[in-house]
């Protein structure tokens, strides 16, 4: 079992959930207990807005972590400029689930902030991986 941290509240707004994630795609249905989970978000950014956008993502990183994430990191392509790849774990399938049961309207809105510097006709693209030992 992994520790729990209490972390600050992040959006400071309303608690109300919004139950607004888009349900996984799965070939197969993973276990509730299949685990660790790693999820993958690609953003497409313009260089020239990288630090706003990570400045904005670094509140976001928060909101992942007080709603079951045990590790988040934002990355660049050294090889793309407007490639950014947002990565975290969760301890098991079921706890990502709860995640989309957790997201409030003012972290929601802490999302879209963040969001909202992706750029291109398609919203960033999601994917998520279950540990190959599970």
């Amino acid at each position: 079992m992994l520790a729990r941290y209490r972390l600050p509240p992040v959006d400071g707004g309303d608690l109300t959930a919004t139950l607004h994630w888009d349900e996984p795609v799965v070939a197969r249905q993973p276990r509730p207990d299949d685990g660790p989970v790693l999820v993958l978000i690609e953003y497409r950014i313009a260089p020239e807005q990288a630090r706003e956008f990570a400045r904005a993502m670094r509140v976001l990183r928060l909101v992942r972590l007080r709603d079951g994430a045990f590790r988040w990191g934002l990355f660049g392509d050294t090889a793309d400029p407007g490639r950014y790849l947002e990565t975290f774990v969760v301890e098991s399938w079921a706890e990502h689930l709860r995640q989309h049961e957790r997201m409030t309207v003012g972290a929601r809105e802490v999302r879209n902030r963040a969001t909202a510097f992706h750029i291109g006709d398609a919203p960033p693209i999601v994917s998520h991986f279950i540990s190959a030992y599970a």
